[in-house]
């Protein structure tokens, strides 16, 4: 269903493997939210977020026609778009704050956080003397990557 609107409306197969891709990662937030509540069939919604993203796409790509119609099974998400849309940004402005974080505040606050070690195994990788010093070093570096990150934010708005 999704492949063939888009294949119908200018697409590709592998655009239409991204949209539907993106359009998971949509259905995952809406899911993992509070209070989400499905007032549609899960098809209709999937329907209708894949066709808001493939909208956007050609807008994007500048291949928007009119040729886009068969809206009959479409429900309003826009918000949802908008907040995926919005949680995309702020990753992307954490990835480069990330980036610019340099080391070894990137390794110690991607063992921490995305490697989920704990303060005594990253206080021995690092060569810290005990996990305090490498929990204050965890401290010092979160401050400075709130900071990167807060200033790209504010230029961002």
């Amino acid at each position: 269903m999704v492949q063939a609107f888009i294949l119908n409306n200018s697409g590709t197969s592998d655009e239409a493997r991204d949209i539907f891709q993106e359009t998971m990662i949509v259905l995952y937030e809406k899911a993992t939210s509070e209070g989400f509540e499905l007032n549609c069939q899960l098809k209709t919604y999937i329907y209708s977020v894949c066709r808001r993203l493939w909208l956007k796409r050609l807008q994007q790509l500048q291949r928007y026609s009119s040729l886009v119609e068969n809206v009959e099974d479409s429900v309003p998400v826009d918000e949802d778009i908008e907040k995926h849309e919005k949680h995309n940004s702020d990753f992307l402005l954490m990835e480069t704050a990330m980036s610019k974080i340099g080391e070894p505040c990137k390794s110690l606050l991607d063992a921490y956080y995305i490697q989920k070690k704990n303060m005594q195994e990253i206080a021995g990788e690092f060569g810290y003397t005990n996990a305090d010093n490498a929990k204050t070093q965890k401290y010092k570096c979160l401050l400075r990557l709130k900071k990167l990150f807060f200033a790209q934010y504010k230029n961002g708005q």
